[in-house]
């Protein structure tokens, strides 16, 4: 198993305060995206987020995405190059 760096660990500690109870998955795909455009040589900048939280509930696709993008703050954009989301809340 490849060793967490410390832009997903700190990914990962504001999606848990930002949505207490979800179950997520943070996945670092940045290997598969070497030498492309946003690959900054750190090992961490394009990431995939599978995310299942009872907040999501009667929220549009949209709205779930903003969401995640508000509590990730300035890392999509500028220290992450490309994050997939999947937000859906619990039974969908």
């Amino acid at each position: 198993m490849t060793q967490k760096g410390p832009v997903q660990r700190e990914m990962e500690e504001r999606l848990t305060a930002a949505f207490p109870d979800a179950n997520f998955l943070l996945s670092n795909d940045s290997a598969k995206h070497h030498g492309h455009a946003g690959d900054d040589g750190s090992g961490e900048s394009h990431f995939s987020l599978s995310i299942e939280w009872g907040g999501f509930a009667g929220q549009n696709r949209v709205a779930r995405q903003r969401a995640v993008n508000k509590a990730l703050g300035d890392m999509p954009g500028n220290r992450v190059h490309a994050l997939a989301i999947k937000a859906s809340a619990p039974g969908e």
